[in-house]
């Protein structure tokens, strides 16, 4: 059996390294190149096309979430495993809306890392549940925070996460709301401030998790 090709994508060199010694190893799993940036794993997947990319999610120029989306919609055959520290549920909801096949936290047990790596691979679906399970468990406390904090949204602020959801902009929301778009521009800041997000791609991730369904 040929072994999977894995892009290793990572701003950190020693989260890279630890991320090869790791793999070296295992027989199912080969090295073929590495990025410290979205924007290079981007070229380097289109050069190496690698059966596998392993992405950090907080990289400069580009980060991996875009990179991920990115590399999906030019090659969807490329398997997708977002990296992180974070246990914010709106990045795990956000890479697998962007076409990623799993994410993987960084503390998690690298017993466990390969284990799910190979169910990847494999299509082995009671490992890869088994993994599910473990990954809810971890973001369960963070994810009842945000269903918590919904209580705590104004129908207002509910109105703006819906139609940013729809992908309009904050001068569309204003048209559609009747109201200034500087406005639209602090209830955006206030809804990024009330339920710890980043940015409106992790607003729209919420939106569509929590206020539509």
């Amino acid at each position: 059996m040929n072994p999977f090709r894995v892009l290793i994508a990572d701003d950190h060199p020693h989260a890279r390294l630890a991320i090869s010694e790791m793999l070296e190893d295992d027989p199912y799993f080969t090295i073929v190149g590495q990025a410290k940036n979205g924007t290079e794993a981007i070229e380097l997947s289109k050069h190496l096309v690698p059966d596998i990319i392993l992405m950090d999610i907080e990289m400069p120029i580009l980060n991996g979430l875009e990179a991920t989306k990115i590399i999906k919609e030019s090659s969807p055959f490329i398997k997708v495993i977002i990296l992180s520290v974070s246990d914010n549920v709106a990045d795990l909801f956000t890479a697998i809306q962007f076409g990623a096949q799993g994410y993987l936290l960084k503390n998690m047990d690298p017993d466990d890392w390969l284990q799910y790596l190979h169910s990847v691979v494999d299509g082995s679906s009671e490992t890869a549940r088994g993994m599910a399970g473990k990954l809810l468990y971890q973001f369960r406390e963070k994810d009842l925070v945000h269903i918590q904090t919904i209580n705590s949204l104004t129908p207002r602020e509910k109105e703006i996460l819906l139609l940013l959801s729809d992908g309009l902009t904050n001068k569309q929301i204003g048209e559609h709301l009747f109201i200034a778009e500087n406005t639209v521009k602090n209830h955006i800041k206030n809804l990024l401030e009330k339920l710890d997000l980043e940015n409106r791609v992790q607003l729209a991730a919420y939106s569509i998790k929590h206020i539509k369904t």
